[in-house]
């Protein structure tokens, strides 16, 4: 009997669901037993990972660095076996009105700045450590911080909707968002267009990826790999799958881009070298 590859997903949209059942479905028909487990938080998902209870983790880029933590504490290795396409080489921008009399990062000293959650790494975490970069820390700023799905590490956009109506709205004067968003609400109207500019941007990073835990058995996954990077959207049994998960194409996982992100996890004390939860204010 084949053994069955157990795959761990955050819950943060209802279509969750209807995407792991339809890539459970492909994969059985290419003679792969692939199952999956939800869960309400990234937290809970990383622990069951580094314990062997699931064999892979889809996982956010906060995830991904709270993992690797908790692997290295035990004397273990992580590995990562693809990425969408669509995760690579992203960018955090912050936004402010177009006709705002700020020109420089230093310009919001004493200013409101509206952030996604908590633990957002595109929409809280990597924008003010571009601000930290810059010489602005975050005492030097009023923050306005809209803590939507806390524990899904920024999987939505609901923080950062919200950052970008106060900002519109006079409440806040800059808003960060990551540069999807930013086009996103430029069509949708939530920022009609010409009425933000771009104060600052980040480097390059990446965002999430299909995690590896210890235990899971290396030549299944690897075949789940191979099936998975095979996937073309021009199957027409594949499209709608990769349509849903956001992505053209599977890629090779990569973790060199998460420096940054890791360097603002231990700038800010949210998470601890050991991998133990640091935030004080952080509840998933």
């Amino acid at each position: 009997m084949s053994r069955t590859l157990l795959l761990g997903a955050v819950a943060y949209d209802p279509k969750v669901v209807t995407i792991w059942t339809g890539f459970r479905s492909w994969f059985a028909e290419r003679g792969l037993d692939l199952d999956y487990v939800l869960y309400s938080h990234y937290e809970r998902q990383v622990e069951d990972l580094l314990a062997g209870r699931i064999d892979l983790a889809w996982n956010s880029p906060l995830a991904w660095i709270r993992a690797e933590r908790l692997a290295r504490a035990r004397g273990l290795e992580l590995r990562t076996v693809a990425m969408r396409d669509t995760d690579r080489d992203l960018t955090s921008v912050i936004v402010v009105r177009a006709e705002a009399d700020l020109h420089s990062p230093a310009d919001l000293r004493g200013r409101t700045v509206a952030t996604g959650a908590i633990d957002s790494p595109q929409a809280t975490l990597l924008p003010l450590a571009l601000l930290r970069g810059a010489g602005v820390a975050p005492t030097d700023v009023d923050l306005l911080r809209f803590d939507v799905g806390v524990g899904l590490h920024g999987d939505h956009i609901g923080g950062e909707r919200d950052a970008a109506a106060a900002l519109l709205a006079g409440r806040a004067d800059a808003a960060c968002l990551i540069d999807a968003s930013l086009l996103l609400f430029g069509r949708d109207g939530t920022l009609p267009s010409a009425s933000v500019r771009v104060l600052a941007q980040t480097e390059p990073y990446d965002h999430c990826n299909m995690s590896v835990g210890p235990a899971a058995d290396r030549a299944l996954v690897d075949h789940f790999g191979e099936l998975l990077l095979s996937m073309s959207y021009a199957d027409d049994s594949a499209r709608p799958l990769l349509d849903l998960e956001g992505l053209k194409e599977w890629l090779p996982g990569r973790t060199d881009r998460y420096a940054a992100l890791d360097g603002a996890v231990t700038d800010t004390g949210f998470y601890l070298p050991d991998g133990t939860l640091g935030a004080d204010d952080y509840r998933p």
